[in-house]
């Protein structure tokens, strides 16, 4: 007589963790991470805007984001309401967000003179800063051209994937 076996759901998983487990250590703490960041930027580059918090984590791989609940739309003005007060316009500004999760510099190395400062110009492709992850040094460059704005993000702080570190007003360059 043959014997057959249905696996539980528990078990099922836990063969599946014990492989990915396996995966994580061929692939080594580096390459695991990549996978892991790459498949974070997928997931966050769906959404329409911005998680709240996203992480990566490498024992037994694990992904977390979570978003904020969106804004309400604005409700629209009842019938023969008065006409709404325009708003004063908002200066349009560009966050240079974390391009990982790490550590953030300001400046090459300490007791330097910091990439950026309020009120600098800079190009689009220069760089603000440095996100250091697993020894790695990162770089921080600006998508756009403008001034700086604002630093939000202090010197050796940690910092999450699309944190945003500096705030730019775009504007073209001469």
């Amino acid at each position: 007589m043959t014997e057959t076996r249905v696996e539980s759901a528990d078990e099922q998983r836990a063969v599946e963790l014990g492989s990915l487990e396996a995966e994580m250590t061929r692939l080594g703490a580096e390459g695991a991470m990549e996978i892991l960041c790459r498949s974070l930027s997928g997931v966050v580059g769906l959404a329409p805007f911005p998680p709240a918090r996203a992480s990566a984590r490498f024992g037994c791989a694990s992904i977390e984001v979570e978003w904020a609940s969106p804004e309400p739309a604005p409700a629209a003005p009842a019938a023969g309401a008065a006409p709404a007060v325009e708003e004063p316009e908002v200066e349009e500004r560009h966050e240079v967000r974390a391009p990982l999760v790490g550590t953030f510099y300001r400046a090459q190395e300490p007791g330097a003179k910091p990439f950026v400062e309020v009120g600098d110009a800079v190009v689009a492709g220069q760089q603000v800063g440095i996100v250091e992850a697993m020894k790695l040094m990162n770089p921080v460059v600006a998508e756009v051209s403008g001034w700086v704005t604002d630093v939000v993000a202090g010197d050796g702080e940690r910092v999450e994937f699309g944190q945003p570190l500096v705030f730019l007003r775009p504007g073209g360059q001469e």
